[in-house]
């Protein structure tokens, strides 16, 4: 059995060869097929797995398949989540060793970042992990565990390098990969991706990153940190340009402090190899101007797996942006169901989770569209992890303008939260989005060290319809960051109680106490 993603298991080291052994195991056997299955799933990311082994996992005798042709795990075991949150890791502790002397402690000598052992600590990380997400745990929970490639013979048939499985219901699953630009040069220089990146084993000492979203920011500031020469490009005026242009502008601000080389409004226009390097040509205020560097990382875009798995012949529709479906994971073919980055605008690992455990809902729970579950009724958090990190949730408030709803703001600087004082943390806000006159939260925006750790308490609020009051009520340790959140609520109870209205009656329940 050949692997299909050897990009990303580069080089072949005891870590690399234990993460193949259990995600695509070489001697690996194919079952027998069985004569029909309940559900077969093609492609085994996060979305995969998880509908895979949410049915079987019901124990109600139900025969489930599971493809992949590549590495089981997708990209979040094995290109995203798991290698990248490792090396921000060791990108932050080199971070806060060169800031220990404001803490009162002397790194007497320069911090030298030994790039191969953090990779290789990457790579570490990765194998210990990746036994759950093997093939081998999955046929133990009695899925039929297929490596090969798959794609449509009809409505009843998926075929796997020839062999036929029957089915009753399908589930596309095959995830997105990154996009390459269109730029002239740029495939005969070469260039790293996310699939790429994490196969390195030594560090380019001048890096450019293509792309200001989530992961060019991520990955350009962890590089900067552990050494590189970095420079980031992007075509618009300000880093992360969905976000909240607060949040944004105190990252930029990071990225500055640690050195990044920030060309914004700056559009790349070809790339050539040369003796001294990569040379990168680029528009930036009507002229053209031109950087040297090492490599080159892509950090923009993603494109939808749907290459060979035949679809037409089965009337799945799709598009640039994936496979099509309705708000309950549906495809144009009643029969087939989708879910994960191949379908969603949410390209997130815990979003691709919360939409499988709907696909098993819809697909096998619903007869006659009983009982089914809406997409669109997903509370969705996400997080940007910088230094310092983005979460949000919720409307942002050019979006609950644009739906003609008003609003008000509470936010409470970090610089009001005693345990980020004592942590040198103060880099950050809480900012909360209400309906104006209630306490209604429409969203909510975290930027802080460890935002992704604090915005699922107010995620929590906004599933079970609970207002800011009720996060009032809520007893926080102190100290501790999170206290923001409570800040923010008591803030709310302190305007409303400004309402001269309110100021009179209480004056009164006072006098009459």
């Amino acid at each position: 059995m050949s692997i299909l993603n050897e990009p990303a298991v580069q080089p072949l080291d005891e870590y690399n060869q234990n993460l193949i052994a259990q995600v695509h195991p070489l001697n690996w056997v194919n079952p027998t097929p069985a004569p029909r299955y309940d559900l077969v799933v093609i492609g085994a990311g996060t979305a995969g797995l998880v509908v895979a082994a949410g049915a079987a996992g019901l124990n109600l005798g139900l025969k489930i398949a599971l493809i992949e042709k590549g590495l089981m795990g997708g990209d979040c075991l094995n290109l995203g989540c798991v290698p990248s949150k490792t090396l921000i890791q060791s990108s932050r502790v080199a971070a806060t060793v060169r800031d220990a002397r404001s803490f009162g402690i002397c790194a007497c000598e320069s911090v030298e970042v030994d790039f191969a052992t953090v990779m290789q600590r990457v790579r570490r990380i990765r194998s210990e992990i990746s036994p759950h997400d093997s093939a081998n745990e999955f046929r133990q929970l009695g899925i039929d565990v297929f490596l090969g490639r798959a794609a449509f013979r009809d409505s009843h048939t998926i075929e796997v390098d020839g062999t036929p499985l029957r089915f009753k219901k399908a589930a596309i699953t095959t995830g997105a990969r990154a996009a390459q630009p269109d730029i002239p040069g740029l495939a005969e220089t070469g260039f790293l991706t996310h699939e790429t990146v994490f196969s390195l084993t030594v560090r380019p000492t001048r890096l450019a990153v293509l792309g200001g979203g989530p992961i060019g920011c991520e990955l350009a500031q962890a590089f900067q940190r552990l050494g590189s020469e970095v420079t980031l490009f992007h075509n618009k005026s300000h880093l992360l340009d969905r976000e909240d242009a607060a949040a944004a502008d105190l990252v930029e601000q990071s990225f500055v402090k640690d050195g990044v080389h920030l060309l914004l409004n700056s559009t790349v226009t070809r790339v050539e190899q040369t003796d001294a390097g990569k040379v990168i040509d680029y528009q930036h205020q009507g002229s053209t101007k031109t950087v040297v560097v090492d490599e080159i990382l892509i950090g923009a875009g993603r494109s939808p797996n749907v290459e060979g798995l035949n679809l037409e012949a089965v009337g799945v529709t799709y598009n640039a942006s994936g496979v099509v479906v309705d708000d309950y994971l549906q495809t144009t073919n009643p029969r087939i169901y989708a879910a994960g980055d191949i379908c969603m605008q949410w390209k997130f690992t815990h979003a691709a989770d919360a939409a499988a455990r709907i696909l098993i809902r819809n697909a096998l729970f619903a007869p006659l569209g009983l009982g089914r579950s809406k997409l669109s009724h997903l509370v969705m958090p996400w997080v940007t992890y910088t230094d310092p990190e983005i979460a949000h949730v919720g409307l942002y408030e050019t979006e609950a303008q644009a739906r003609g709803v008003e609003t008000e703001t509470i936010q409470i600087p970090f610089q009001e939260v005693d345990r980020a004082l004592t942590d040198g943390e103060t880099n950050g806000f809480v900012k909360v989005l209400l309906r104006r006159g209630s306490d209604q939260i429409l969203g909510a925006t975290i930027v802080a060290r460890h935002a992704g750790e604090m915005i699922s308490e107010v995620t929590t609020a906004i599933v079970r319809k609970q207002g800011l009051k009720a996060l009032s009520q809520v007893i926080h340790p102190y100290p501790t960051q999170a206290q923001a959140i409570k800040q923010a609520a008591d803030e709310y109870y302190r305007k409303a109680f400004l309402n001269p209205t309110i100021q009179l009656l209480l004056k009164l329940v006072a006098k009459l106490s």
